[in-house]
Formats: C-alpha cells, structure tokens, sequence
C-alpha cells in the first residue's frame, strides 16, 4: 500500500514537472492581454530583405523590442501593451524607416508590410496616424473599443460592461445576479450573458458560481477593449459564448490625470410613467458621481505608476404603479382587521429610498527592468452598500435587506523577451470578494401575491415580510464568499513562417462558499390579490391556510474548494503574407466541481432515500467531467494589398459555470433534513458550444472598414432543472425532487454587417444584427444557463418545449460615434434599436397533473401557449452628450458636458410583462382555459379573448432590483458633468 501511495505521488510530480517543462521549452503567444506587429520587409522590385533589424519603442514608456526579418523577410513583435509605438526598420544598403503613431490594439496583431528604398543621407519618417487597420493573421472575429469611445460615450449607468454594446452580436441583459449590485451583464449570441471568459490584463474576472462579470472597474481605468464574438484562439478558455478582454492604464514618462464629475437628480429625469404616474409625487432620485485619475513617472523610463478612484453617492428609490399601490392598500386593511397572524398594521410608502454608496480604486505600478523584461503590479479595490436592496415595484420595503459587497485582486505580470524569437509572459493573480446581505424584517413571515410577479425578476419574491430571496429559477445566497489564485505561463515562439503557441493557466479557489436563507419561517402564496379578499372577506383565511408552507429553521451553507487545469498548443502558420491558418487544441478540466462541504452526493439524503427506492438515477453520483478536449481551427485570407480580409473558422467551447443552479444539492450534503430536496443527475457533462463562424472585412483609404459576419452556435449538455414529483415520476413514498441535468440544446444563428470610420473628426461604429436563438425549456428559455425546468419531468422534449431563447433579438441596430464639431464643441451618441424580446405566460394551475403548477403555460381559447412565444415592446433608446473643449494652459483641457439618456423619452417595458394569467389587473374568467376577460367582481360580464396578444400588459420597470435596469423602464434622464485632463 505505501509502495503504491509512493507511486502515485512520484507519478503526480511528474506530471506537473513536464507541464511546466513544455511551457517553457515549447511556446505560446497568448493574444489575451497585448497586442503585437508582423509584416514583411521588401525592397521596391518586392524581393523580401533577410535580416533586417527591427525595432518597436513605446511612446509612453520608451521601451524597446528588437527582432530581425528571417528567411522569408517576415517579422513579429509580440506582448506589446496597448498604446501608441515607433517602428524603425533599418538594414544595410537601404534606406531607415520609422513610421510613427502606430497604434498597437489589445488582442489583435497589425499587418505592417514595408517596402524600403535604396539608402540614402536622410531617414524616411511614415505617420501610421489614426488609421484603421486590419489583423490580417488571425480567423478571431474582434471589436475594439478605443479609450476615446471609452471616455467619450454617454453610459448611462457609468458600468465598464456598457461598452461591450457597440460590439455587434452582443445585446444588453437585466443584471442576473442580486448578489453584485451594478454589474451590467451582456449577452453573446442570444445567451443569458452568464457564460463568457472575462479577461483583465490577462487575469481571471469570472463570476465562478453564477458565472458572468465579478468584480466592476471605473471606465477611467481602462485603457482598451476587445469585445470577441467569434473563433477563439485555443488560448481562450471556459466560454461558450463570449470572450471580452480588458487593459487597464498604466503611467508614463508624463505626469498625466484628470479629475471628472458626472450629477443627476429627479428634475432631470422625466416621471417614469409605468410605476410612477400621476398625481402621486414624483420619485426622488439623485446621484454624484466623482472619479479621478493620476499618473506618472517615479523614474524615469524604469517606473511608472497610475491610479483611479471613483465614487458614488446614489439616493434612488423604487416608485409603485397605481395598481401596486390599490394592493397595498387593501393588504394594510386585511391588517387592520387582524386577518394576518401576528401582524396589526402595515404603511403604505409612495416608494422605497434605495441608497447606494460605492467606492472603487485601482493602483497600478509598471517596472522596466531591462529592454528585455517588464513588469507590472496591479491592485483594484471596489467596496458598495445597497440599503433596501432588492425592493422591486410589487414589494413592500419589509422584504428588502441590507446589502455590502467587497472585491478585492491584485495582479503580478511579467513580459519576458527571451531573444528576438522567443517570447514568454507570466500572470499571478489572487482574487477576493465577499458578500451579505441583512434582511430588513424578521418576523418568519412572508407572504405572496400575484401582482408582485413580473418577468425579469424571475418571479418568485414576496410581497410583503421575510424575503425568502427563492426564484422559480434558482435560491440566491444572503452569504457569498470567493477566493481565487491564478497562475499563467505563455510563451510564444516564432520559427520560420509558424508562430507557435503554448501555455498553461492553473486556478486554485480554496473558497467558494456561501449560505442561502435559512431561518423559521411561514411563506404564504396567495392564489388572489389583496384587492380580491377584501371584496370577498370570508376566503382569506381559508386561502391562508391552505396555501402556507412552514419552513422550519436550517443548515443553508454550502461550501466548495475547487481547481481547474487548462493547457493548449496552437500555432499560426503564415502559409503566404497573405493567407494564414490558425489550428491548436484546448484541454480544461476542473477538480473538485460536485464535491461539497468535503462531501459527495452520497451524503445528500435526498439521493440515498431515492436509491432505497430503486430509483435508476440516484443509483451513482456524478464526477468531474475529463474529456473537454477542443480542437479549433481557423483561416485568414487577405488577398492582394491586404485591405480585406476573410476569416473562417470552427471550434468547440466548454465552460461549468453552472454551481448556483444545484446549490440546493450542495447543502443538502450538510445532513440537513430540512433541505429542499435536490440532486445532481450522475451523467454530468460539461457543457459546450460548437461554434462556425465567417466574416469579411475590408477597409477604404485606410479611415473607412465594412464588415459583415455570420455566426453559428450549437449549445451542446447544457443545464437545466427537470421537478419530480411522488406518485407521478417518482414512486409515491417518495419526496418531490428537483434533479439537475445537462441534456438540454439550444442553437443561435446570427449575421452582422458593420461599418466603421475613424478620424480625428469622427469616430462612428454602426452594425445591424438580423439573428435567432432557439432553445428547450419550461417558462424562461435561456441558452446554456437558467433553462427554469421542464414542463413534464418524463416528456422533458415535448411539444410547446422548444421556442425562442429569452434573449432571442430578431434584429438589433446600435450607433455610436464621436463627431468633433466646429467651435470646439463636441457630439457623441450610443443608440440602439432593437425588436421585442419573447416572454412566456405561465398558469398556476397543474396543467400536465404532475402535482406540480410553476412549470405549466398557460391555456388560451382551449390551446396551450408554448415556450415563448408572447413578445414584449420593441427597444428603442437614444442616448447624446453634447460638450465643448476649452484648453487651459499646454497640456490642461477643461471639458464640460451634459448627457441625456433616452432622449426621445420612450416608455420602453421590453419583456417585462406579466407573465402569470392569474396576476392580470382585469382577470380571466377561468385559469385553466382562459377564454374570455371578467368586466366585473363577479364576472356576470365579459369580453371575449381574440388573439393572445389580449393578454399582453406590462409589469412596469425593474427598478434597482438587481441594479439599475438596462432593457426596460428607462425614462428620459439628464446628467451634468466636467472632465479636467492635464
């Protein structure tokens, strides 16, 4: 046995000795963090120069990288950060060249042929200037986005994530998860916007329990974009759906900063007329927003440093409609007359304040120890406090908490140029982030109407009392804690016309761990309106008591320590300088992933009292996933000069950022009896996405590019929840069980047509997207996460289960540009356009007799609506900044500015409609089969149902449920600010 135990130990030491071994001595370039510079040097008759010497010099920093021409006259300078470079060519018997202002972008390689001329006495200076530029070597479909966009774009809600809207094939999505304030989330190819790899100078940013952005980072403090849609290098990993990747700023040789305002209050913001119309007072709302910037250098061309520090100061609220405020009334009177146990008296506000502090800082020192090597420190900080938290427009401010959230990550790279060949890059990371939430009321008691329900909020949260924080999609922890370590190795290598790639990244989370609710409490859903018991007195208490759930006190906490492992091996072969074939492999495995508090599912009871029963799935448990090996391959051909360029390419993704979905078989293992009972189906898959992609591009005098792309995307074991129920799916002594399965698919299919130009006079992005996303599911469909079960546990496939993904946009329109004006004034806007997104209407009645009712659509004139198959409101917000530039000294600019959001002040409810048949302020005659609407309390007088389109009313806005939303309810709003640059 401990020959065996030695065995193993000396196996495992060989395994990690060869893989960093391989990472050194092979090669990898990953594009995920710089940029680089390749071309091919000519003399005029178009005969290649062999060992021309090559050199790149940073403006900022005045670092140098020098390399030379190989045998094929061709170059490559990589792992430059993003900015402004020289490139000075220069070789015996031929003229020096230096071509200025070449602007190197984040995640994405410049073609830059030159032709030098005979030598003479004087040295030919090019300017490269604000040219658009095509990368012409990689199949990556990429959209950057400039810091000027970046600083000069009006953002609504000041979030780095809005920027990601100018890229076409994204969309912007209500933030998904109530436990990060303000993190915008943003949808790739009709996805939930969970399901992404979040880069930030080359550093792990992903959510990894509900998956999508973690920490938030001011716009001051990006340098650059690079929003990837399309055929990821195998260097990219856990996404099958997006990859954004982020560069902060850094110092240079000059003292640089700026200092900015921004200020908003409710007389600059029109009446939100869907939750707050007249005559009740308009809502209070005002906001201060202060960020400031300074670098520089510490010394000179060796170190540098640059900070920003923003915060906020936010006093907003949450108004109610007309019809939230007659039911709020009405359950103050059910109060008063002592119909609720324990409660004589409820007020009535016209809105609920819902204060916002945040504080968010990033530091970071940039070290040049050598032409050969550069290091940067990076450490980010970003603290909030909501009070009132998650008050949404049907709830009372009993059912808010206290909310504080704290990120912190510090971030230590490493740039290594080995010899002019060879290229090696080092990121360690750690990051930190720690959550809680404080109930407002803690009276163990909850109660639900149907007025309080709406779509975006997933349904589910209570209407006056104990929060439950408990969604038809999943439990959302008062208590989230995560800690993360990354280490990453690439090197890249150029040999003769291959670059190759290889690397390593290692992810260690020691904690990753929280708690859902679990205190004693009584939930109560009352199948009526308050509005209802009060003209029918004598059903309350019988609908009380027939509809209360005790849940007694429990163990909520569940806890993981996990791993992951990704390696790749990619290379780019430059057949021709103008026809490239990228090809590579990615392997990623997690470890650790179903192990919870220590434990198995064997420990959960739910899965042994179903095994005793013989039940076929509870007889194993499920185990880490260990064949996400993923090939990807992809072409770029640009013909001729090299003004366009066409990319093809195809590729699987795997990603498990699913955890927050079976939370309720983790804490199941704690051996609390009390716990829902929930199970992991034993065949877990990781899920995929097999992605084609192709595209075109192609540039006009250099200033203008028209692109278009067609994307596909298969989503392949993705997640969803399958209830089943005892007597029905399960054997009868059985308990109801909620079991989690990947076995659902999905496709998207998406083609996009861009144009750009930039000049210093103008700088406009303008795309149209024409797609469809398609997906199985119950009540929400999403693609790869948050698919809210299925209709029928033994018919998960069945007819009306297969519709539109919730983020299923038919067409999408954005414009966004900066147009420099005569007078030094300046205008820029960001507009979008898009069609109706789909929502389903749901019945509580139990449909399919499967003793189960939240997972049943609702039946119209004798027909059951699909999964879907209702649209919202077509999307339509214009948002303009009008400033004008006043120079103060040489280097000073003072810029004041206003903002206006939604400028043509358009009612814009999306899919936030209400989604439940029972909850609709003129009710059906019958929920089983609606066929007609009820005129009067007794519903003696009716008008029939035509169309489905009847039942269409909506839900109002979201309010600051999960952050300010960003697809609904935003009236006109107006905001001054300034910007001081030096």
């Amino acid at each position: 046995m401990r020959s065996f135990h030695s065995s193993v130990i000396k196996t495992g030491r060989f395994v990690w000795f060869t893989l960093f071994t391989l990472a050194f001595v092979v090669s990898a370039n990953a594009q995920t963090r710089f940029g680089g510079i390749r071309g091919t040097v000519s003399d005029q008759t178009g005969a290649v120069i062999v060992g021309a010497s090559i050199e790149v010099k940073s403006d900022d920093t005045k670092a140098i990288q020098k390399t030379t021409t190989g045998n094929n006259g061709q170059y490559y300078v990589s792992d430059l950060t993003p900015g402004k470079y020289e490139l000075q060519i220069a070789s015996q018997f031929f003229q020096t060249t230096k071509i200025v202002n070449v602007d190197v972008v984040l995640g994405q390689t410049l073609t830059l042929d030159v032709n030098l001329k005979i030598k003479n006495s004087i040295i030919c200076i090019l300017n490269f200037g604000d040219l658009i530029y095509l990368d012409t070597t990689s199949a990556v479909v990429g959209n950057q986005v400039s810091d000027k966009q970046i600083q000069d774009i009006p953002l609504a809600n000041r979030s780095f994530a809005n920027i990601a809207y100018i890229a076409p094939m994204t969309a912007p999505v209500e933030p998904s998860d109530p436990t990060k304030a303000r993190i915008t989330a943003v949808s790739f190819a009709g996805s939930s916007g969970l399901n992404l790899d979040i880069s930030v100078d080359g550093a792990d940013n992903n959510d990894d329990y509900i998956g999508g952005f973690l920490q938030n980072y001011s716009p001051e403090a990006v340098q650059e974009f690079n929003v990837r849609t399309a055929q990821f290098d195998a260097d990219t990993s856990r996404t099958n759906g997006g990859s954004v990747l982020i560069a902060t700023k850094s110092g240079s040789n000059e003292f640089h900063g700026s200092l900015s305002y921004f200020g908003r209050s409710s007389a600059m913001n029109a009446r939100n007329t869907l939750d707050n119309p007249d005559p009740d007072p308009k809502q209070p709302f005002n906001r201060q927003d202060f960020v400031s910037t300074i670098g520089g250098p510490i010394v000179k061309d060796r170190l540098w440093f640059f900070n920003s520090f923003g915060y906020i100061d936010e006093n907003a609220s949450v108004a109610y409609s007309a019809n939230s405020s007659s039911e709020f009334t009405a359950l103050s009177k059910l109060a008063s007359t002592g119909q609720i146990p324990g409660v004589t008296s409820i007020s009535v506000p016209t809105s609920t304040p819902i204060p916002f502090r945040d504080l968010n800082s990033n530091t970071r020192l940039d070290w040049r120890q050598s032409n050969s090597s550069q290091w940067f420190l990076r450490f980010s900080i970003n603290r909030n406090n909501t009070k009132n938290d998650l008050v949404q427009q049907g709830s009372l401010p009993s059912t808010g908490f206290t909310t504080n959230s704290n990120y912190h990550d510090f971030v230590i790279s490493n740039q290594w140029v080995i010899n002019p060949n060879l290229f090696a890059s080092m990121v360690f990371d750690g990051g930190y982030f720690f959550h809680n939430k404080v109930r407002n009321s803690n009276i163990g008691l909850a109660l639900s109407f149907p007025f309080s329900l709406t779509t975006l909020t997933t349904s589910g949260f209570e209407t006056f009392g104990d929060n439950q924080f408990i969604t038809g999609i999943t439990a959302f922890p008062i208590e989230r804690d995560q800690e993360k370590y990354q280490f990453r190795f690439d090197i890249s290598r150029r040999v003769s016309s291959h670059d190759v790639k290889y690397g390593i990244n290692v992810i260690h989370e020691p904690v990753l761990r929280g708690r859902q609710s679990d205190s004693a409490e009584t939930l109560v859903t009352l199948p009526e309106n308050p509005s209802f018991y009060i003209a029918n007195p004598g059903t309350f208490a019988a609908d009380f008591a027939a509809n209360s759930i005790i849940n007694p006190a429990g163990n909520g906490t569940f806890s993981q320590s996990i791993r992951r492992l990704g390696i790749y091996l990619q290379d780019a072969w430059r057949v021709t300088p103008h026809f490239t074939v990228n090809y590579g492999v990615r392997y990623d495995t997690t470890f650790g992933l179903l192990i919870a508090s220590g434990h198995n599912q064997n420990s959960n009871p739910a899965l042994l009292a179903l095994r005793s029963l013989g039940v076929a799935f509870a007889k194993d448990v499920p185990h880490d996933y260990r064949k996400a090996i993923a090939p990807r391959l992809g072409i770029a051909w640009a013909p001729g000069s090299g003004h366009t360029v066409f990319r093809v390419g195809g590729g699987m993704y795997y990603n498990d950022l699913s955890q927050n979905g079976w939370v309720d078989a983790f804490h199941a293992v704690n051996g609390d009896l009390n716990s829902p009972s929930a199970i992991i189906d034993p065949n877990y898959h990781t899920p995929y996405a097999i992605q084609a992609s192709a595209a075109v591009e192609h540039d006009f005098s250099g200033s203008w590019r028209l692109g278009a792309q067609f994307e596909h995307q298969q989503g392949v074991h993705q997640y969803r929840r399958y209830e089943y129920t005892a007597g029905y799916s399960l054997p009868t002594a059985a308990s109801d069980t909620s079991v989690f399965k990947t076995d659902n698919r999905s496709r998207y299919d998406g083609v996009s047509v861009i144009l750009q130009h930039h000049k210093q006079k103008m700088d406009l992005t303008a795309h149209y997207t024409f797609a469809k996303a398609s997906t199985y599911g119950a009540t929400v469909g999403e693609l790869f996460d948050y698919v809210n079960g299925v209709r029928d546990a033994l018919n998960p496939f069945g007819p009306g289960d297969h519709g539109p993904s919730g983020e299923d946009i038919r067409h999408r329109l954005v414009i966004s540009g900066v147009f420099e004006l005569p007078g030094k004034f300046q205008l820029s806007t960001l507009a979008q356009f898009e069609s109706a997104r789909p929502y389903t209407m749901f019945t509580p009645f139990d449909v399919t007799g499967d003793g189960i009712s939240t997972n049943d659509r609702a039946v119209v004139n004798g027909k059951q609506t699909t999964l879907d198959q209702f649209r919202g409101a077509p999307f339509n917000q214009v948002d303009v900044r009008i400033s004008r530039d006043f120079k103060l000294g040489e280097h000073a600019h003072f810029r004041p500015f206003i903002e206006m959001f939604n400028v043509y002040n358009r009612i814009n409810p999306g899919n936030n409609f209400i989604p439940d048949i029972s909850a609709l302020p003129t009710p059906v005659n019958d929920i089983t089969n609606a066929t007609a609407f009820c005129l009067n309390t007794a519903c003696t007088q009716t008008r029939a149902i035509k169309s489905i389109n009847d039942l269409r009313v909506p839900a109002g806005a979201l309010g600051d449920f999960f952050g300010p939303g960003t697809t609904v309810g935003n009236p006109f709003a107006a905001q001054l600010g300034f910007r001081l640059t030096f």
